[in-house]
């Protein structure tokens, strides 16, 4: 048993922001068709490193669970295809520019006259109002115009990229599962469907903690930091004698006290000295020089042992090889190894972890239009002529 068997989501989507939120929700036993153009697909076939099957490392992972159907939607009959689809779906997912859909005959209205329990997950860089509704975007703008990517890199350079480029796809992903379920959850007491508008901006803005409250009240306008955190100290990246580096965390006055204790120099945690947040803050760098001395003095593996043994927060900087050899991720199961079209594909795993109805990846991102036949007679009971004049015809 899964948590959304019976729940049938129709994934409109292209790249990454609304077909994420389709993919998680396939990984709880929803069932995801995913329609794509014919001959081409979703660009997200073509997004990250290639393989020899034709697509790429990134289809394959996050593309798992969906059965994927060609339609060329500008077409009357794909369009039609498309409202059948629709009368049977409980979620629709789309991240075309605002408008876009209207033009297609598949707008919000049309698909309550369709199927009034259908519930429209719409994805955009900037959301379907506002003066800048119909401007085009990704994540690396979304994160430029939310505040966050301003905020990355040190003090006296550029702005970099807040890891990874996709991060707002994925985030923004995760808050249409959460919308989707939400209204899923309010369909159960009314019956009716309704429309989620998330933009990709507006999810990494709601992530930047006390951004707009410290501004409101004293004009505070953060700057890029380093690795540093603007409230509590120390909190940030030290490097260790054999060149590693670690992150430390203290987001009190006690983990201080216990971290003074580890590095043998209690007297630092006196109140008269640096054993309150605020005398901290006013020391900055001297707080992070006498840390750094510290860690400098000893490798990762030390550093990391005294800092367990005081119950400090501390924790390794990981590379993707520093993961894949770690035991943490190996028994949380956090990468999987899965069967694919160009063999066993190691992929991270599924979250979150449910005691009695989990998540599973059956298989990895399918072929272009594999599933297309399947679904025209199965769902909507077309003969093998009449696919095959669809076929020929490029509608399908």
């Amino acid at each position: 048993m899964h948590a959304l068997d019976g729940i049938r989501v129709l994934d409109l989507g292209t790249y990454l922001a609304g077909p994420f939120c389709a993919t998680v929700l396939g990984e709880f036993g929803a069932e995801v068709i995913k329609v794509e153009r014919p001959g081409t697909g979703d660009n997200l076939r073509r997004f990250g490193t290639g393989t020899e099957c034709g697509d790429t490392l990134v289809w394959l992972s996050e593309s798992r669970n969906k059965r994927s159907v060609t339609i060329d939607l500008g077409d009357p009959r794909g369009t039609e295809l498309a409202r059948e689809l629709i009368a049977g779906a409980d979620v629709v997912i789309e991240n075309f520019r605002p408008g876009v859909l209207e033009r297609l005959n598949l707008g919000y209205d049309v698909i309550q006259e369709l199927n009034p329990r259908a519930i429209l997950l719409r994805v955009s860089a900037y959301g379907q109002s506002g003066p800048n509704r119909d401007l085009p975007g990704f994540a690396r703008i979304a994160h430029a115009f939310s505040g966050l990517a301003l905020l990355a890199g040190e003090p006296d350079g550029p702005p970099v990229t807040p890891g990874s480029t996709s991060l707002a796809d994925y985030v923004t992903g995760l808050y249409g599962v959460i919308g989707v379920l939400l209204a899923l959850r309010a369909r159960e007491a009314t019956g009716r469907g309704q429309c989620i508008d998330l933009a990709l901006y507006e999810t990494i803005f709601r992530a930047l903690d006390e951004l707009v409250p410290a501004y409101q009240q004293s004009g505070f306008v953060r700057e890029r930091m380093g690795a540093d955190t603007v409230n509590v100290l120390p909190h940030s990246h030290y490097r260790t004698r054999d060149g590693h580096w670690i992150a430390i965390a203290c987001t009190n006055d006690d983990m201080f006290a216990r971290l003074a204790k580890a590095m043998e120099r209690p007297e630092l945690a006196d109140p008269g000295e640096l054993g309150t947040t605020r005398a901290r803050l006013a020391a900055r760098d001297r707080v992070n020089e006498l840390v750094s001395g510290w860690v400098g003095t000893l490798t990762r593996d030390e550093v990391l042992a005294r800092c367990r043994e005081a119950q400090v927060p501390a924790g390794p900087l990981h590379s993707v090889a520093d993961i894949f050899a770690d035991p943490q991720y190996r028994h949380r199961e956090n990468i999987v190894l899965a069967d694919s079209r160009i063999g066993p594909l190691a992929v991270p795993g599924v979250l979150p972890s449910l005691s009695d109805t989990p998540g599973e990846i059956r298989w990895l991102g399918p072929a272009l239009g594999a599933d297309t036949d399947d679904v025209l007679t199965g769902l909507l009971h077309r003969t093998e002529a009449e696919i095959a004049r669809l076929r020929a015809d490029g509608v399908v």
